[in-house]
């Protein structure tokens, strides 16, 4: 029996494009507000050269995006001259800029009505590889816990953020429902961890890892009702 759904959020719950958008503008209007050299003397291939290096020297990061971005932005503020200490500060407020707009997100139409009925039987729960706060978007009253990769060391597909998902909620694996528009990410993952898995594709497909493909979020609740009729 189902007593748990979680969820990934972007693409599943929002389209993540804006978002993104908007707040590399604020971060990118931040520095050149305070430090413009630190925008103008780098450009995409020194970003992502930056980028590379810091992969290189602290693999650690890979599932700390919030922690990645602040050192690529530190180091790009050194290479323009500014003072380590300095850098260091200015690239937290920095991101502070990005992840304010990065919570503003523009929620597909489906979200809230779904959410909400099926809050009222099950407990909801998000778990996300990105940065995302959904605490910090309309959706936050929704859910009863939200786990993020940088939380737990590890991204999906791996099982650590399904895994501490139930030990969070108190439940086993077969008590568990996992919704998410990544088939490599969340599909597999849930996959791994021993929990079943509706694959969100709005272009369709088949799967032979998931338990239901949908292709809407209004057919959620009909899925749980299958769920519910096979038991």
């Amino acid at each position: 029996m189902i007593k748990v759904i979680t969820f990934d959020l972007d693409d599943t719950l929002w389209d993540v494009r804006p978002a993104l958008v908007k707040a590399e503008a604020a971060q990118n209007a931040w520095l050149d507000t305070h430090y413009p050299d630190a925008r103008n003397q780098h450009h995409p291939e020194e970003l992502a050269r930056v980028r590379r290096q810091v992969l290189d020297e602290r693999p650690d990061l890979a599932h700390h995006i919030s922690a990645f971005r602040q050192q690529v932005l530190s180091r790009l503020l050194l290479a323009s001259g500014v003072p380590p200490d300095e850098a260091e500060n200015a690239a937290q407020q920095a991101f502070q800029a990005f992840i304010n707009k990065r919570n503003d997100v523009d929620l597909f139409p489906q979200s809230v009505p779904v959410l909400t009925a099926l809050s009222a039987t099950y407990s909801l729960g998000a778990l996300t590889n990105g940065n995302a706060d959904v605490n910090k978007t309309p959706l936050g009253g929704f859910f009863d816990f939200a786990l993020k990769a940088e939380d737990v060391g590890a991204a999906k597909p791996e099982t650590a953020l399904f895994d501490h998902a139930m030990r969070t909620a108190g439940v086993g694996p077969a008590e568990m429902l996992h919704v998410g528009d990544s088939h490599d990410h969340d599909v597999t993952g849930a996959y791994r961890a021993g929990v079943r898995s509706v694959w969100f594709s709005k272009e369709g497909g088949r799967s032979d890892l998931a338990d239901f493909v949908i292709g809407c979020l209004t057919e959620l609740p009909g899925v749980l009702r299958k769920l519910d009729d096979r038991r």
